[in-house]
């Protein structure tokens, strides 16, 4: 070894982790041996020293991009082309690309790839990758397309990294097209991994006929397949289908991993199937998961959260050694969907403690318990940390999320001045804010912006539930009925029992009963007894001891446990000044 390859060694050693260095020397020593060892011919592969020295800083590129090192990957990319090994080395120039990829500096990875003095598939590859793996999938494919008129050919891995593309911006059409491509040249019978993210690609598409089409055919089914198979089955809701596929995985002999346990809970989720999820929380438990994968825990904080037992979901997330912003986005999340909002803000603050710091989905989470709990103040500087990072204009949902807390806050002017200057309305911004209209009474301006938002978009069924519950409380039984027939006659929404409870309440209201009572007559028996309990309700409100009995008996021919019925009738008695008959629906009650 010469002196001056000693002194460059200890230069770069000096600048690098010991781990990186290591890791470049043991994989130098092991290619230079490999190649010695066959046929003597290492000297004629390497040549010098130098070459030694080149492969050794090849490998200590890729191990910073494994350890995300942006700084000592850049300072190796100075080394590079101070010794000129850009212009003449392509796979030096692969090597950082894929580093400035793993690193998330993916300006800087296309100033290399457009650097190159040649570009093969691999280099093509790694850009293509890099913007897959960045979820910048409308990218990606126009990467690809360049590559095609630039005359490349893709190979497996290109149509892999176009499919991951496909996938995460939900381009189904463009995948068949990969897929026809892959089938005409033969390539799922001899690479798994090319039917694995076809699977995963129909999954995330939601075309799950096909994903299961493509499973079913695949010559080996591991459990990266099988996961990528019950994933796109819960992502989209299908959870029964995903803990079938579940269930076939164990009968099969194939063995779960965190990811697999990860879309199970989410299934479980789901289907509300509580029992399941508290096994697989057992499992995990038992396989010591939980202290290495921070989305499986994750998802259970998520599981218990969503089936309402937030103090268990909390209790997973004190366990945590460590809690990204999706952990936190689960339990304040939680405690937002269970109407705990104060003790969501309460994470949220805890959050921000940990210098953690909140994305999109965090700040729709606070905004939303802000709104529950009429915490203007809190929603306010919220929505101030929202503007002054641009978020609203990037995520409409963030937008509706701020009008909707202002609605529900009373504060209009605010709710109006933000929904005025959102770029893009969807039918969940109308609804908001004329819900925060109805809120207040301002049926006028209901009814006003009810009309504008027909002339551009589709009201959906939220909306006349908002419409119908501001006629409700104004009393307003004509304009009432005229929305609920509009619903069917001229927007091809048929009322489901949110709608019909409106409309008892609002008869209930107008002193129309016996029309209250014919709406529980036309709907099925199933939901007969929700809607006599709305009705109860409101014989409660308008002590209306007689048609409360009369609601209550015939609720009892449905159900003679409907324990709902006996505490309203304990109720209404009890407003009556009846005690004696309270305490008879009281002890029945709790016999029941």
């Amino acid at each position: 070894m010469n002196g001056c390859h000693n002194h460059n060694s200890l230069l770069l050693q000096q600048k690098l982790p010991t781990s990186i260095w290591n890791e470049a020397e043991v994989c130098g020593q092991f290619v230079i041996h490999k190649v010695g060892s066959q046929d003597g011919l290492h000297h004629q592969a390497f040549g010098t020293q130098k070459d030694f020295q080149q492969l050794a800083l090849l490998n200590t590129i890729k191990a910073c991009g494994r350890e995300r090192n942006l700084s000592k990957g850049s300072t190796l990319h100075a080394l590079l082309l101070k010794r000129g090994l850009l212009t003449k080395d392509m796979y030096a120039g692969t090597a950082l690309l894929c580093m400035y990829a793993r690193c998330g500096a993916l300006a800087k990875a296309q100033e290399v790839f457009y650097d190159l003095p040649t570009r093969d598939v691999a280099a093509w590859n790694a850009l293509i990758s890099a913007f897959a793996q960045h979820g910048l999938g409308h990218q990606a494919l126009g990467c690809f397309a360049h590559m095609l008129d630039d005359g490349h050919s893709p190979d497996e891995v290109t149509f892999v990294c176009i499919l991951k593309a496909c996938a995460s911006i939900g381009a189904a059409e463009k995948g068949e097209e990969i897929h026809a491509e892959v089938q005409r040249q033969g390539l799922l019978k001899r690479n798994a991994v090319l039917g694995t993210a076809l699977v995963d690609m129909y999954g995330k598409c939601g075309v799950l006929a096909r994903a299961q089409e493509v499973f079913d055919e695949l010559p080996l089914q591991d459990v990266v397949s099988w996961n990528a198979l019950i994933a796109g089955y819960a992502q989209h809701g299908f959870g029964v289908e995903a803990l079938n596929c579940y269930q076939q995985m164990l009968d099969r002999g194939a063995t779960p991993n965190g990811a697999t346990f990860a879309c199970v809970l989410k299934a479980c989720s789901n289907t509300r199937a509580a029992a399941m999820g508290k096994e697989i929380h057992a499992e995990v438990c038992k396989q010591g998961l939980l202290e290495r994968n921070i989305v499986l825990a994750t998802a259970l904080v998520d599981m218990y959260a969503k089936f309402g037992a937030v103090a268990k979901a909390q209790e997973v997330f004190d366990e945590l050694l460590e809690r990204d912003v999706a952990s936190w986005n689960a339990l304040i999340s939680g405690y937002a969907q269970n109407e705990l909002g104060e003790e969501a803000l309460n994470q949220f603050g805890r959050m921000q403690e940990e210098c953690i710091p909140p994305d999109s989905v965090t700040f729709l989470c606070a905004l939303k318990a802000c709104g529950s709990i009429g915490a203007a103040e809190k929603g306010k500087d919220i929505h101030d940390k929202v503007s002054k990072q641009l978020l609203m204009e990037k995520n409409i949902e963030l937008g509706n999320a701020t009008v909707d807390m202002y609605a529900k806050c009373g504060i209009l002017d605010k709710a109006q001045e933000v929904f005025d200057r959102l770029g893009v309305r969807t039918v969940s911004s109308w609804n908001a804010l004329i819900a925060g209209y109805g809120q207040l009474g301002k049926v006028e301006k209901v009814f006003d912006l009810f009309s504008r938002m027909v002339g551009h978009l589709k009201p959906d069924e939220i909306t006349f539930i908002v419409l119908l519950t501001a006629c409700s409380h104004e009393g307003l039984l004509n304009e009432g009925q005229k929305h609920f027939d509009s619903m069917s006659t001229d927007h091809c929404i048929m009322p489901t029992l949110d709608h019909h409870a409106c409309m008892i309440d609002l008869f209930s209201r107008a002193g129309h009963v016996d029309k209250a009572v014919c709406t529980i007559n036309e709907v099925p028996n199933s939901d007969k007894l929700i809607l006599c309990s709305v009705l109860l309700g409101a014989c409660q409100k308008g002590a209306n001891l007689e048609l409360g009995r009369w609601v209550f008996e015939r609720a009892l021919h449905l159900d003679d446990q409907f324990a709902a019925g006996y505490v309203y009738m304990s109720n209404i008695y009890a407003d009556a000044d009846r005690q004696e008959e309270m305490g008879k629906f009281q002890a029945f009650g709790s016999e029941d």
